[in-house]
């Protein structure tokens, strides 16, 4: 029987759940004083805890063992996604990705972006719903919004990809990621990049790549790019 895993960020300097994790904990499973629970902090580390407060509104705990848990991929994956007009697409994404495991999410702003904004409060609780569903120590960071002009400005160590749909000169995923490398994709809008996006990131060193041979909604696109680096490693 697998155990529920309650999400406490700050568990080492304040022993008290998170108000709805506590709530959970003592008002839907009717956990008790002296009642062991499983935590994560979302940082790498799992923890096995005694409950000596049972409150809905104050659920106090003790550490009882710590067990530091790495992530299960030797890399670093990072999606830059422009958000779809129909949000529920790119928090099926977002869940769906963090199941398989990425360490980072960047929503970003393009040229034909639909969508100029997200509630970010909103998919962090997918995300960490869907980190403790999956068993997972480590939440991916999301990033706000920025424009993707400024985003390709940004430096990272490793292979940096732009993912279009333009038929120009272009590798598959598969054929040019290098195993064990760092990862950074952009997945752009319903209506593709723009050219002149696809051609500024050539210029700050992202290797054009595709997919396969179907055209692929945005949300779809960024989830195969994700499986496709676990699949290589």
């Amino acid at each position: 029987m697998e155990k529920t895993i309650f999400f406490a960020p700050d568990i080492l300097s304040n022993p008290e759940l998170p108000f709805e994790e506590g709530q959970h904990c003592i008002k839907v499973l009717r956990k008790k004083e002296g009642d062991e629970i499983f935590l994560t902090d979302g940082k790498g580390c799992f923890y096995d805890a005694r409950i000596i407060q049972a409150h809905p509104k104050h659920c106090i705990v003790d550490i009882v063992n710590t067990v530091k848990t790495p992530k299960n991929w030797n890399f670093n994956l990072q999606i830059a996604f422009a958000p779809t007009k129909n949000i529920d697409r790119i928090e099926w994404f977002a869940e769906k990705a963090t199941e398989i495991g990425i360490d980072r999410f960047y929503p970003i702003l393009c040229d034909h972006s639909e969508r100029k904004e997200i509630k970010a409060q909103r998919i962090e609780k997918i995300l960490i719903s869907a980190m403790k569903q999956s068993q997972k120590a480590t939440l991916p960071q999301l990033d706000e919004m920025q424009q993707f002009r400024k985003f390709i400005d940004q430096d990272f160590e490793g292979q940096k990809f732009i993912a279009h749909c333009y038929e120009q000169e272009k590798r598959e995923l598969k054929e040019i990621y290098k195993k064990g490398n760092n990862a950074l994709i952009l997945i752009g809008p319903e209506g593709d990049f723009s050219e002149k996006e696809v051609e500024m990131a050539i210029a700050k060193g992202f290797i054009p790549v595709s997919l396969g041979e179907s055209r692929l909604r945005t949300e779809t696109a960024a989830l195969v790019a994700c499986h496709t680096i676990h699949v290589l490693n």
